[in-house]
């Protein structure tokens, strides 16, 4: 009730918010590289991120300077009373001139749902807190999209800090845009770590994270890679770019979508899809989600069509499957879709959202194409720096809210609630119930 109550004054208190000042908002421009230092010793952890394994484990990676720091992991329910610990691995890599630091991971557990942790990495420097997400509904995500390190970037994940709490981050790719400048991936990591250290950060792949270059034989995705390690073999994945995951003890299940490996007809990302997707039970899963990076559906002037092959490759199989929702980032705006299926409005199709405001260098994507052919199915498109919210609060029902930055808060400019897939199809819109349900 009182969750209810916080969704219901939150979305009035927008709605006064916006009619009041619809008129004032300017679109913000492109807004300097902000450069996290790491003025610390070489032995401390520095670029501290947590990630989901499994149902009951969490892996924490992290960077030292120094690369013979032991991979280990101390932690406990208690500020500085470590009862358990956990030994890892590390790895580097080498770029041109650039070498990294140790890169670690240690993966720790089994641990409780909706705990707090206290933990130490390498048994030096500080102590970080986590939460572990919970074993049943309700459970919140935050979905943020091409990150990049800019003053927009810094306000995001203020906003999102200060917007109330949540149990885990979904990044549908593009997170650096270090784009081969290594000691860029360096300050991201050193930029994100408050938040990073502290709730599950589930990303996949961007285009910025290729980093190949002509001539020069490197190998994509080396820094990505090695730096954010997602829990793909626990899904049967031979590969980092896609895996899925559980949340909610089961109740949710998310696919992260490789918009960069290979996902033709007999390639190994599409038959691990069909795997994966054949064995969600959706009487005990009534949620399902997927995210990858290029967008199905967009009426932006940028980046027309270039997720077409990806949909016509993979859109049957997540229609089937009655996905619930799609996210994706690349286009640097805010957009929303009613459910689709093959270009048409389909109430047994996903609901299509481009999140790729997340504050990148490159700056917004302000052209939307009027006449474009998926025009009629877009419910909702704003050029604006933001970040979104999906809070599951049911087996049945869900709230999507898109927070605009606005100066010095987060603006609630789009909000719609959703109804599972796995439910069947939903009621009529009762009296207290947005209009705008799918």
């Amino acid at each position: 009730m009182a969750s209810s109550w916080r969704l219901l004054v939150q979305g009035l208190t927008s709605l006064v918010f916006l009619c009041a000042h619809a008129d004032e908002y300017v679109r913000p421009p492109p807004s300097p590289l902000v450069l996290t230092a790491h003025g610390k010793p070489a032995s401390h952890p520095q670029q501290v991120h947590i990630s989901i394994v499994g149902e009951k484990n969490m892996r924490i990676s992290w960077v030292t300077d120094d690369r013979t720091r032991p991979s280990v992991v101390e932690y406990g329910t208690s500020p500085g009373k470590y009862t358990a610990s956990a030994t890892g691995d590390h790895t580097t890599y080498s770029y041109f001139l650039y070498k990294s630091g140790a890169i670690h991971h240690a993966t720790i557990g089994p641990l409780e749902p909706s705990t707090t942790y206290y933990y130490q990495c390498g048994k030096a420097g500080d102590e970080f807190t986590l939460r572990t997400p919970p074993a049943r509904l309700p459970v919140e995500f935050v979905v943020i999209g091409d990150l990049g390190q800019t003053g927009w970037t810094a306000s995001t994940l203020s906003h999102i800090a200060g917007g109330g709490d949540y149990d885990m981050l979904l990044l549908p790719g593009d997170l650096s845009y270090a784009d081969t400048q290594q000691p860029l991936w360096d300050t991201f990591g050193r930029l994100v770590q408050p938040l990073a250290s502290a709730r599950p950060w589930m990303v996949t792949e961007g285009n910025h994270e290729i980093e190949t270059l002509p001539v020069v034989e490197f190998a994509p995705f080396v820094a990505y890679n090695a730096r954010w390690r997602m829990p793909h073999e626990e899904s049967g994945s031979a590969s980092n770019l896609y895996y899925s995951f559980d949340a909610a003890g089961g109740a949710a299940h998310v696919v992260m979508l490789g918009s960069y490996a290979d996902f033709g007809e007999g390639s190994p990302q599409r038959a691990w899809l069909e795997r994966d997707l054949a064995g969600v039970d959706r009487r005990r899963t009534p949620w399902l989600l997927a995210l990858l990076h290029a967008p199905w559906y967009n009426t932006n002037q940028a980046h027309q069509g270039e997720g077409e092959r990806m949909r016509r490759a993979m859109e049957s199989l997540l229609y089937e499957a009655r996905v619930d929702v799609v996210f994706s980032g690349h286009v640097h705006a805010y957009e929303r879709f009613t459910r689709i299926y093959d270009n048409e409005a389909d109430s047994r199709g996903p609901m299509y959202i481009t999140i790729g405001d997340g504050g990148n260098r490159e700056g917004l994507a302000l052209k939307f194409i009027k006449g474009h052919k998926s025009a009629h199915l877009s419910e909702f498109r704003e050029a604006s720096f933001g970040h979104g919210r999906l809070r599951i609060v049911n087996e049945t029902t869900a709230v999507w809210t898109w927070h605009r930055n606005d100066d010095q808060f987060a603006t609630v400019r789009d909000e719609v609630w959703l109804h599972s897939l796995a439910a069947g199809e939903p009621a009529a819109a009762a009296g207290g119930r947005p209009v705008d349900e799918l």
